[in-house]
C-alpha cells in the first residue's frame, strides 16, 4: 500500500513539476498541498592541480612541437605497438617492392592540427628494440627503447603538403575526404614481415606474439616547432608484384598491388609521450588560485561539491512529507584565455569522484551519473552543463543515510576526448528518419591542445524537488 501511494505521488509530481519557485499549487480532491522548490544558492569551490600523467589507449597520435605564447610549449611524440593483419596475400606474389608508413589526418574537423599550417617540420620513424611496458603513461621516456641507428625513415611535411585522398560510399551517397602523410620505409622491413607470415602464420593471430618479433615504432618530430598534428589512423602499406592466372591460357602480372600489413590500433599500446611547459601567464593564474583546465597533460580542477548542504536543505524543507527529487545539475561558465594560435576550451569535461578518477580511465569506463558525469562545451553560452546528477544525490540519501563522505564531496574536473557512434534509421511513412548517438569511449584529452578558465565563482548548482503535504 505504501509503495502504491509513493508511486501515485511520484507520477503526480512529475506531471506538475513545471514551476520554478516555491509555489502552493492548491488543494486537491484528497486535501493535499503540493510544493515545488528550486534552489541554486549553493557554492562550488576548487583549485587547479597539475595533471601530467595520463593513461589513454587510443588510436589518436599527436605529433609535433608547438610554441604558442599565452598557452606554452607542447611537445608530443609516439610509441606504438603494431597490430598485424590476420591474412597477408601470398598467392602469386613475385616480389615485395616497397613499403611506407601512412598517417591519416581528418579534413572535416578543427582537431587536425594546432599551429602554423605552412611551417615545415620533419617526422622521423624508428624501430623499437625493446618491449614497451604494459602500464604506460603520457610521461613515458622512450630513451633506451630505440637507437638512433634504428632509423627507418623520415619526411618533411605540413598540412598543406599532405596528400588529399577521397572515398565514395555507395551506402550513404557521400564522398569522404582525408589527407595522408607518407614516410618511406626500407623494403627489408616489409620483407621481414612477409617472410615471418609465410614461416609462422600463427604469430599473426595473436598481437602479443607478433610484438615479440616487432616491438613497435617510435615516431617523433626532429625539426621545427610550429605545430602539433592529430593523426587518427596509422598503418604500414606494402607494395608488391603479383602474378595472376586469369584463365587456363592467359595470365598477367600486377605491378602495384597494395596491402596494409600492420597498423596502430587501440587494442595494442599506442602512447602519446607529452611534455607541456605552460606559459608563465598560466602558471601565475594557477598560483593565484584560479581554476584552469589545460590539456593535454596540463591542469585539472579539484572541486568541493556542496552535496551535504543540498541534502540538509532538502530534508529540512520536506520533513514529515512525501517528497520527490526532480533534478540536480551543475552549470559552469568558462572563459577563453588569449593565446597566439587560438587554443580553445576543452570540447568535453569529465567530473568524477576524486578517488575514482584513475580507476575510471584504467577500466576504460563510461559515465554512470552516480560518481562520474561529462559535459560538452556550449560555444553559444560559453559554459558546461553537468545534468542528470539526480542518481548521485539519491544514492547518498538512500544508501548512506544522507551523510555524504569525503569521497562523495571531493570531485575532479578534467579535460577528456569523447568518441560517439550515431545509428540512423528511416521508415517509409512520410519518409521520416531518426538517429541515436551513443558514447563509446571516454579517454583523457590528447587529441589537441585545450585551455580555459572555469568561473567557479559564477557556477550554478541547481536542485529541484517537490513535497506533498496532507491537509
Amino acid at each position: 500500500m505504501k509503495k502504491s501511494i509513493y508511486l501515485i505521488f511520484a507520477l503526480l509530481m512529475l506531471a506538475g513539476a513545471v514551476s520554478c519557485t516555491d509555489d502552493n499549487i492548491g488543494s486537491s480532491i484528497t486535501d493535499t498541498t503540493s510544493t515545488i522548490y528550486e534552489d541554486s544558492s549553493f557554492a562550488l569551490t576548487g583549485t587547479s592541480v597539475a595533471n601530467t600523467r595520463l593513461q589513454a589507449r587510443t588510436s589518436t597520435q599527436l605529433l609535433g612541437k608547438l610554441y604558442n605564447p599565452g598557452y606554452g610549449t607542447l611537445t608530443s611524440d609516439v610509441v606504438c605497438q603494431l597490430m598485424p593483419a590476420n591474412v597477408i596475400d601470398t598467392t602469386g606474389v613475385l616480389s615485395i617492392d616497397s613499403c611506407r608508413l601512412t598517417l591519416c589526418i581528418s579534413t572535416s574537423n578543427s582537431q587536425a592540427f594546432t599551429g602554423d599550417s605552412l611551417a615545415p617540420m620533419r617526422m622521423s620513424v624508428y624501430a623499437l628494440n625493446k618491449q614497451l611496458p604494459e602500464q604506460i603513461y603520457s610521461d613515458f621516456d622512450p630513451t633506451g627503447y630505440y637507437s638512433t641507428s634504428d632509423l627507418l625513415g623520415s619526411t618533411v611535411y605540413s598540412p598543406k603538403s599532405a596528400q588529399l585522398q577521397s572515398s565514395y560510399s555507395s551506402s550513404t551517397g557521400s564522398t569522404y575526404y582525408w589527407k595522408e602523410v607518407h614516410v618511406k620505409l626500407p623494403q627489408s622491413f616489409a620483407q621481414g614481415i612477409y617472410d615471418l607470415y609465410k614461416s609462422n602464420r600463427e604469430v599473426f593471430s595473436d598481437p602479443y606474439e607478433f610484438i615479440k618479433h616487432y616491438p613497435g615504432l617510435y615516431i617523433t618530430n626532429t625539426y621545427g616547432n610550429g605545430r602539433v598534428m592529430n593523426y587518427y589512423a596509422t598503418d604500414v602499406d606494402v607494395y608488391y608484384h603479383q602474378h595472376v592466372q586469369l584463365t587456363d591460357t592467359t595470365d598477367t602480372i600486377y605491378p602495384a598491388q597494395r596491402q596494409s600489413y600492420v597498423a596502430s590500433t587501440p587494442e595494442v599500446i599506442n602512447n602519446n609521450n607529452l611534455r607541456l611547459d605552460p606559459d608563465q601567464k598560466i602558471q601565475d593564474m594557477v598560483a593565484a588560485g584560479e581554476a584552469v583546465v589545460m590539456g593535454p597533460a596540463g591542469y585539472e580542477v579539484n572541486v568541493k561539491f556542496p552535496i551535504q548542504e543540498i541534502i540538509d536543505k532538502y530534508k529540512n524543507d520536506t520533513q514529515g512529507s512525501l517528497s520527490l527529487i526532480n533534478t540536480l545539475e551543475l552549470t559552469i561558465p568558462a572563459e577563453n584565455i588569449s593565446n597566439t594560435y587560438g587554443v580553445k576550451p576543452p570540447q568535453y569535461l569529465l567530473m568524477v569522484k576524486r578517488n575514482k578518477k584513475d580507476k575510471f580511465f584504467e577500466g576504460d569506463s563510461l559515465t554512470n551519473n552516480e560518481d562520474s558525469f561529462y559535459a560538452k562545451y556550449n560555444e553559444v553560452t560559453h559554459s558546461y552543463v553537468f545534468s542528470g546528477m539526480r542518481k548521485y544525490l539519491l544514492n547518498i540519501i538512500n544508501n548512506e543515510n544522507g551523510i555524504a563522505s569525503d569521497d562523495d564531496i571531493y570531485l575532479t574536473i578534467t579535460p577528456i576526448d569523447v568518441t560517439t557512434y550515431t545509428a540512423s534509421s528511416s521508415y517509409s511513412y512520410y519518409y521520416s528518419s531518426s538517429s541515436i548517438t551513443t558514447v563509446t569511449k571516454i579517454a583523457p584529452s590528447v587529441s589537441q591542445p585545450c585551455l580555459a578558465k572555469l568561473r567557479l565563482d559564477k557556477a550554478k548548482v541547481k536542485v529541484v524537488y517537490s513535497k506533498q503535504s496532507v491537509m
